[in-house]
């Protein structure tokens, strides 16, 4: 589909107003059980940098953001950093509410079992096959395997509370 018929789609304003220019899809909010296992997850397995954590102790809940950039990027004076961290995109922000890791019963809604609805991340890799590899050589959950179904250039991974990550290559997958 052209970006022209994109844009002719109903309800798509074909040009944004002018008030929103600037703004950035800043980040993604995802609850965790174990923010230990997560934070494994998300920085060894899929390379993310741990760039702020925010404790509320009387809330008895911290924050966790963590981004795909070179750890060099990341400014050292926390006021800087922090500003930096809320002008970029693609941020994720684990919330972990304390104590939930000890309730064995205790887990959160991956979104994609009855009732739908929140779907996905999406990472993309610059080869597929050797994310996935390695992913397979990490013991690493998948929900759908290259392999699997007839979309054979995607593949899922589930994180440690079941959440599924998409994913995906920019260039056509040989």
């Amino acid at each position: 589909m052209s970006l022209h018929e994109l844009n002719s789609l109903p309800g798509v304003t074909a040009t944004p107003d002018s008030a929103t220019q600037h703004f950035v899809f800043n980040h993604t909010m995802l609850r965790v059980k174990d923010i230990t296992r997560s934070l494994d997850f998300y920085t060894r397995v899929l390379g993310f940098s741990l760039v702020e954590k925010r404790d509320f102790q009387e809330a008895e809940f911290s924050l966790y953001f963590l981004a795909l950039v070179d750890r060099a990027q990341i400014p050292a004076d926390d006021a800087k950093r922090t500003e930096w961290m809320k002008s970029i995109p693609g941020i994720l922000e684990l919330t972990h509410n304390h104590g939930t890791e000890k309730d064995a019963e205790f887990a959160y809604h991956n979104g994609n079992s009855d009732p739908r609805g929140f779907g996905h991340i999406c990472v993309s890799v610059p080869d597929i096959h050797a994310a996935c590899e390695r992913f397979e050589t990490l013991g690493v959950e998948f929900q759908k395997r290259l392999t699997d179904g007839r979309m054979k250039s995607i593949a899922f991974i589930k994180d440690p509370d079941g959440y599924w990550v998409e994913i995906i290559q920019p260039t056509p997958v040989a």
